[in-house]
């Protein structure tokens, strides 16, 4: 299960925000009345690029990215 401040990689392109699939982004919110994701991709220099809200149910583009605790 994807949490809040969980980082996440894409898994498939989306173009319509400049994004490619392998970006990096972290959940900046979880809506659980529509089981989405808000999530927000930087670039390099720490500008935010997008910040998209993502549907489970029409976008599985996220993969957790699993850190050591």
């Amino acid at each position: 299960m994807v949490k809040e401040l969980d980082n996440v990689v894409l898994v498939a392109d989306l173009p319509e925000y400049g994004l490619k699939e392998g970006d990096i982004g972290t959940v900046v919110l979880v809506h659980r009345n529509v089981e989405g994701y808000e999530v927000e991709f930087i670039a390099l220099d720490g500008e935010t690029v997008a910040v998209v809200l993502l549907l489970a149910s029409s976008h599985p583009t996220l993969r957790a990215i699993i850190q050591p605790q």
